[in-house]
């Protein structure tokens, strides 16, 4: 996932680098990033199996949050036919990750 990741973002960047655009944040993005930071600060307070199910459940619920804004927000909204196609392209690879959480969460549920 890391390394999905961070290819990811190396690939907006280049794109944004090509066309010459500076990336702002939008509604979106600060929400989202704002909703991070908090996770992250919950997730410091927790150990163990409270960790694990606190991060799949997250994680879940996060790439859902993305997949939805994609989708309704982002995609639509896109004015350049090739970010508009990375965006589309994201797609498959933030299902795999959302659906690899679900399988971590299911996992950690049954224990």
């Amino acid at each position: 996932m890391i390394s999905d990741h961070t290819n990811l973002e190396k690939s907006v960047n280049d794109l944004a680098k090509k066309l010459g655009v500076t990336p702002e944040d939008s509604p979106t993005s600060k929400q989202l990033k704002q909703q991070a930071a908090e996770e992250t600060k919950k997730l410091t307070s927790l150990h163990g199996e409270a960790f694990d199910k606190e991060y799949a459940s997250h994680e879940v619920a996060f790439h859902q949050a993305v997949i939805e804004a994609a989708k309704t927000t982002l995609i639509p909204n896109a004015k350049n036919a090739e970010l508009k196609s990375a965006l589309e392209g994201a797609a498959p690879l933030l299902q795999g990750h959302l659906e690899h959480a679900q399988q971590l969460e299911q996992t950690l549920g049954s224990k």
